[in-house]
């Protein structure tokens, strides 16, 4: 006998799958239901052994304070870039900086990457080579040892904490 969890490693995924299908295809049509429930079968199926071990939320109330962080985040630093852009008597200060990571899984590194290319003004542009160090791009730097603690603080430190890494 199979078990559900060989056909379905990841429910969650193949959920969204078939949802992210329903909407591409602006129906829910029987046919599309099947094709899509198809899709959303096999997908995981075919891919899954290239996928990394999935880290386990150790606190999903820090992950949900975190989310509500980052997306507040978002929304100042859209003010900000803006204004930097109306203004344009004050020039900008980009600036390249190299962030050390305290965090070692590569999931983490990869969240903590994508939620600062997220937060407009600032850009994940590189991760070394030997995972030590990401390159960050700013729109806008007075102090990049105050930015690399700001980073460390807001983003990396609760990320360790709810992946426990």
């Amino acid at each position: 006998m199979i078990r559900p969890r060989r056909w379905l490693p990841t429910p969650v995924l193949s959920l969204l799958l078939l949802a992210v299908w329903l909407l591409l295809a602006h129906s829910i049509a029987p046919g599309q239901i099947l094709l899509g429930g198809i899709l959303a079968v096999v997908i995981p199926l075919v891919t899954y052994r290239f996928w990394d071990a999935p880290l386990r939320i150790h606190r999903p109330w820090l992950l949900l304070r975190f989310l509500i962080r980052v997306i507040g985040d978002i929304i100042v630093a859209n003010f900000e870039v803006a204004y930097l852009i109306i203004n344009f008597r004050r020039s900008m200060r980009p600036h390249f900086i190299e962030y050390p990571l305290m965090l070692e899984e590569r999931f983490t590194i990869t969240l903590l990457a994508s939620t600062i290319t997220l937060t407009p003004g600032t850009v994940s542009a590189n991760l070394r080579m030997d995972g030590q160090s990401l390159l960050i791009h700013a729109l806008d730097v007075d102090d990049p040892d105050a930015l690399v603690a700001q980073i460390r603080q807001r983003y990396e430190q609760p990320l360790k904490e709810i992946y426990e890494c």
